[in-house]
């Protein structure tokens, strides 16, 4: 597939380096020319310094034969244009922008149509990753939780402690300890290196845990690896930018919830438009004011702020004040697994949340979702079965005669709104949704040939 990347940032760079990896003919476009040396000296792609809306850098990027563009700039207003003269020049088949602005979200049913500004598939990092973070607030004691089939099957990582009935035990004790509740353990990470979980893998203790299961059966699953973290109920949000004015807003009808923010101005505007949430003008490293707030009552401390050393010191801060979860955003990928594990519970990157979308709309086949994770290490992909016998290459197989390249494993199946724990036995049919994980992202490209369909199908 041809594709065109505009920018260069931590985005773009990584998107490339995912889709270069798997034979995909990329081309990037920045005027940072340090930045774009820098990825051709790692990447086998190609590189074109210039801004990335005008017609004749696209032009020299290949525009005109592009099965695909890709507009992640720093700029809202440059990612729309570059989609308008692609479709009006070149009628580039796919278009992909992301959009950070919520004044054009607001109204984006009537602003990205093919009559207005034709963009196909619109990217919201703030609403991903406030998505993301009511997830985890929603599930207590989870590292990620992944929602496939509109949510109806969860994909969910957490680290198992002593204690937990299932550590020290093989998994297939799961089946029989918990006859009425169907899982599947579908990867685990000791001491970063990924095991393929057979029936007869131990789990330990601080093994990082994937598995997955209907959306009702979660928490029982969880209590077999972990004592069960009891609800949260108070949550603190450093920050009240977009992402901090958007969890409040998601969550406050839920949850006893706060925003400490320095500016007074924003203060004052997110007092306005919140119902349920406590405004607090400061500086959410502010020792007195956390004691004042009672940060050791603080189930939840969320720092949002767009500075990554802000939101490490806080969090840490509020950590050692008492707070029982620390949530930090983090968009240096640098910082991320220095921080993750520590004092620090789950850092969040914006990058490796963004990328996912991105991903399920560059996949071959029909994919309804992919989901990065492990920071990047891993991929798990919601994948639709079409075709019969003669023309797929999986539909009328049992999941034990499917070819499936090496580190992959199918965890569920979801037929209609029936959540199918994958077993050998069970075979795929026409419409299903496949949940398949991988530990190694290079059998990506396998994968996607196992669900495109043969032309006798049409």
């Amino acid at each position: 597939m041809k594709i065109i990347i505009l920018g260069a940032g931590q985005v773009g760079g990584t998107l490339a380096e995912n889709l270069a990896s798997e034979a995909n003919d990329i081309t990037i476009v920045d005027t940072d020319i340090g930045r774009l040396r820098e990825l051709q000296d790692r990447l086998d792609i190609r590189t074109v310094e210039g801004k990335a809306s005008h017609p004749s850098i696209l032009e020299q990027a290949g525009a005109r034969d592009a099965d695909m563009l890709i507009a992640v700039t720093n700029s809202d207003e440059v990612n729309m244009i570059a989609c308008q003269i692609a479709q009006s020049l070149y009628n580039t088949p796919t278009k992909i922008a992301r959009v950070r602005e919520h004044d054009y979200l607001l109204k984006d049913k009537a602003i990205f149509t093919d009559k207005s500004i034709p963009i196909d598939v619109l990217i919201s990092p703030e609403e991903l990753v406030t998505k993301h973070i009511r997830r985890l607030i929603e599930h207590p004691g989870a590292l990620q939780v992944l929602d496939f089939a509109d949510g109806i099957a969860q994909l969910v990582a957490v680290k198992a402690y002593y204690g937990g009935p299932l550590v020290g035990r093989e998994i297939s004790y799961l089946r029989s300890h918990m006859p009425a509740v169907d899982t599947r353990v579908a990867a685990i990470f000791r001491k970063d290196r990924p095991i393929i979980p057979k029936g007869d893998t131990v789990i330990e203790a601080d093994d990082e845990v994937f598995f997955i299961a209907a959306k009702k059966d979660i928490r029982s699953v969880m209590s077999e690896l972990r004592r069960l973290d009891r609800p949260y109920k108070r949550v603190i949000i450093a920050g009240g930018g977009n992402i901090g004015a958007r969890l409040a807003q998601n969550i406050e009808a839920k949850y006893q919830v706060k925003i400490i923010e320095r500016d007074i101005r924003r203060c004052n505007s997110l007092a306005k438009s919140l119902d349920n949430t406590i405004v607090l003008q400061g500086s959410a490293s502010d020792k007195e004011l956390l004691l004042e707030e009672n940060i050791e009552d603080t189930d939840v401390f969320c720092a949002l702020t767009n500075d990554d050393e802000a939101n490490i010191m806080a969090s840490m801060l509020a950590k050692r004040l008492g707070a029982r979860t620390v949530m930090t955003l983090i968009n240096n990928p640098a910082y991320v697994d220095l921080v993750q594990g520590g004092v620090i519970d789950i850092a969040i990157s914006p990058q490796q949340t963004t990328i996912g979308s991105l991903l399920t709309h560059v996949r071959r086949g029909d994919v309804a979702a992919v989901h990065s994770l492990r920071r990047g290490a891993a991929e798990a992909i919601e994948a639709v079965a079409h075709g019969d016998k003669r023309t797929s290459k999986v539909v009328g197989k049992t999941i034990e005669d499917i070819d499936l390249p090496a580190g992959t494993t199918i965890g569920a199946i979801v037929r209609k709104d029936e959540v199918l724990i994958a077993h050998d036995d069970i075979v795929v049919e026409n419409d299903d949704h496949v949940v398949l994980f991988l530990v190694d992202k290079r059998k990506i490209s396998e994968v996607e040939r196992l669900f495109q369909v043969g032309l006798g199908f049409f």
